[in-house]
């Protein structure tokens, strides 16, 4: 049986390089769970482990009936509300939404029956709080980035300089694709695809 993987099936959604380009991503349902705190915070990591929870549990519900697929890699949104820019907004007032898009076969209904028997597994409150949503960001710009996620500046500075030169202006959060598991990769070698929706300035 073979398995769906979105990686090798939407390669302008997973491609990205050291130059910024202007795409427009696939649309996709997302596994989501958002909350307020900075990335090392028990509650981070709890929804991680919520997000993946669900993730897994849908996929083997699939592959039971012969459908399927590879858990794509996971991806957030991080954001700040107050006045201060993000670099220095204490982390514990980072806003984020971690997701994992789904297969287009995946329904509502399947869901949310998968997350009730993560919870009873689980127990685990944030599992809960995990939504199934559709994240449709449109014209977007993106850049590989290498390396460490507290060494960004440069991709982002590069992303703004290719924006003003194109006359376009952010229009959504700051969207990072992890496609490398920092548990498992050196900090130098994580790839990290950095891509923030736009639209044409006024």
């Amino acid at each position: 049986m073979k398995k769906l993987d979105l990686i090798k099936l939407d390669k302008g959604y997973y491609t990205a390089n050291s130059s910024p380009k202007l795409m427009v991503p696939r649309k996709y349902r997302y596994l989501m769970v958002g909350g307020i705190s900075s990335p090392e915070a028990p509650v981070f990591s709890q929804s991680i482990t919520a997000l993946y929870a669900v993730a897994y549990a849908i996929k083997f519900h699939y592959k039971s009936i012969d459908l399927d697929f590879v858990v794509p890699k996971m991806e957030g949104q991080w954001w700040v509300t107050g006045e201060l820019p993000f670099e220095e907004t204490p982390r514990e007032q980072w806003n984020w939404n971690i997701m994992i898009p789904m297969p287009d076969y995946v329904s509502e209904d399947i869901f949310q029956q998968m997350r009730s028997v993560s919870y009873k597994k689980k127990q685990l409150a944030q599992v809960l709080k995990v939504e199934f949503s559709v994240l449709n960001e449109g014209s977007s710009v993106q850049i590989l980035h290498l390396g460490s996620y507290q060494e960004e500046k440069a991709s982002i500075d590069k992303i703004m300089s290719f924006l003003g030169q194109e006359g376009l202006e952010i229009a959504g959060y700051h969207h990072e694709i992890y496609l490398t598991d920092p548990t498992r990769t050196p900090e130098h070698k994580l790839k990290t695809i950095i891509r923030y929706p736009v639209t044409n300035k006024k």
